[in-house]
């Protein structure tokens, strides 16, 4: 009988500096990848690593978009990464990301002029409650009937994606839009200001980054942050201490559904300025790399989304310039999970060569008797 010749073995005490390090190595193995991939495609690694990288942030507007797509990577990463860190998955960002943007545009079209200068509060206050709301129905649902969350919030984007698709084909469908699949144009009183001229970045940046502040104090700093955290590392020690585990999950899945529906009203009325089929290119399903790559802490995923967001722009860009296709991005996002993974799994731990049975003992095991 073939027996492997190594086995795994945890570490009695993993690297904190190699744990920090992983998401750099596992970021230079996808650029090695990459560069082979781009060999075997029959274009030269560097230029082609050139023009995925570097050339996307080589201006104003590139930085603009770079700043642009990471806004609502890093709000859906930082919602997520409270939830995956009390051992709350949610996988349903994208729909709370679509929901976010249903509500919020609701109030932006039938609201929106009579609102004044408190159009834009109430209509991003308008997508936070959408989020929420959605998220809401796997929090009840396993609460109250032990569900799981990562089924049910997943399947729940689609319901989302399908909800959007008909509000924009139908009722609210724009009259004077020549039969396209998308609502009327947002009054002027809607449009978010930008970062600066010349650029789509919208004040959705900032914001993120607030909610980045946010999340670290209410992490580190607050009774909620570390009743959570315990609740993730420990779950027997936090039911000891009395910790509620449904106040765990509502509290995990309201605020990642609120920083999702948040990130979607942002992206609505920015750069889109109205609803249409498509919102968002897969933003709430990339949050959950970014999470993991920024080590479910608000700085890292500050970090995280910057370099995911480049990713995006550099898809684009090689597509263009090198006429490669669109799967591109979704190749290196992967690879990059993949290396992360692969990472923590030799953080943790160790290759050993598995000690084989002396023959006796082979001889006299129960199997080998019979």
């Amino acid at each position: 009988m073939f027996e492997w010749p190594l086995r795994l073995q945890r570490r009695a005490a993993p690297s904190r500096v190699m744990r920090l390090a992983a998401p750099v190595i596992a970021a230079g193995a996808m650029l090695v990848t990459g560069a082979i991939v781009f060999a075997f495609l029959g274009n030269s690694p560097l230029a082609a690593l050139y023009s995925y990288f570097v050339a996307p942030l080589a201006s104003s507007y590139g930085i603009g978009e770079l700043l642009l797509k990471a806004s609502p990577l890093m709000l859906c990463a930082l919602g997520l990464a409270v939830g995956f860190r009390s051992n709350v998955w949610n996988i349903g960002a994208e729909g709370q990301f679509t929901i976010g943007s249903i509500t919020g545009g609701a109030v932006a079209l039938f609201l929106g002029p009579r609102l004044g200068v408190f159009a834009v509060p109430l209509t991003l206050l308008a997508g936070v409650l959408g989020g929420m709301l959605w998220a809401a129905i796997p929090a009840l649902l396993r609460t109250r009937f032990h569900t799981s969350e990562i089924l049910v919030s997943l399947m729940l984007v689609y319901i989302s994606q399908l909800l959007l698709s008909w509000l924009v084909r139908g009722p609210w469908r724009d009259p004077g839009g020549f039969n396209f699949p998308q609502s009327e144009v947002f009054a002027d009183n809607l449009s978010v200001p930008t970062l600066f001229e010349g650029a789509r970045a919208t004040i959705a940046f900032p914001i993120a980054l607030v909610i980045a502040a946010l999340t670290w104090l209410f992490q580190a700093k607050t009774f909620a942050g570390y009743r959570m955290l315990v609740a993730g590392f420990a779950p027997a020690a936090a039911a000891y201490a009395g910790f509620s585990e449904k106040r765990t999950i509502w509290t995990a899945l309201l605020l990642g559904g609120g920083t999702a529906g948040l990130a979607g009203i942002c992206e609505v009325i920015g750069p889109i300025g109205r609803l249409q089929p498509t919102i968002s290119p897969g933003y709430g399903f990339a949050a959950i790399i970014v999470a993991f790559v920024g080590r479910l802490h608000p700085v890292g995923i500050v970090l995280a989304s910057l370099l995911m967001s480049l990713l995006y722009l550099g898809g684009e860009s090689v597509q263009l310039e090198l006429q490669l296709p669109a799967a591109i991005t979704g190749l290196f996002q992967g690879t990059l999970l993949f290396y992360l993974l692969a990472a923590d799994l030799f953080v943790g731990f160790e290759l050993r060569r598995a000690r084989r049975a002396p023959a006796a003992e082979v001889a006299a095991s129960p199997v080998e008797s019979t």
